[in-house]
């Protein structure tokens, strides 16, 4: 697992270079999200839902939570991990972090 921070987040999306999870569950997700991510909360049955979602392995992912006192990300990006995902990085300060720089969020 990678750690990445808020500007190469940016660039993934700029750049349609990674997928976006974001692990925490669905109510949570429903708030706000990071533009074009998925959910697939840690909470559920992880690791057949994540190979439903991303079936290559390979495919570069940015997993992410609500903060950096959030743990569910790299928990989730360990587990892919131990799956055989190759390319999982964890954006550890979250969508708290991406929503305070003021980028643009979903809903």
């Amino acid at each position: 697992m990678t750690t990445v921070d808020r500007d190469q987040v940016k660039r993934m999306i700029d750049e349609d270079a990674a997928m976006l999870i974001e692990v925490l569950d669905a109510d949570r997700f429903e708030e706000f999200h990071l533009p074009g991510a998925l959910n697939v909360p840690l909470s559920g049955d992880f690791d057949n839902d994540i190979q439903d979602v991303v079936p290559d392995k390979h495919e570069p992912v940015v997993v992410y939570c609500q903060d950096e006192k959030c743990d569910a990300s790299p928990q989730a990006a360990r587990r892919m991990e131990q799956l055989g995902y190759d390319r999982v990085y964890d954006y550890g300060p979250g969508k708290v972090d991406w929503k305070k720089a003021g980028l643009p969020v979903e809903a």
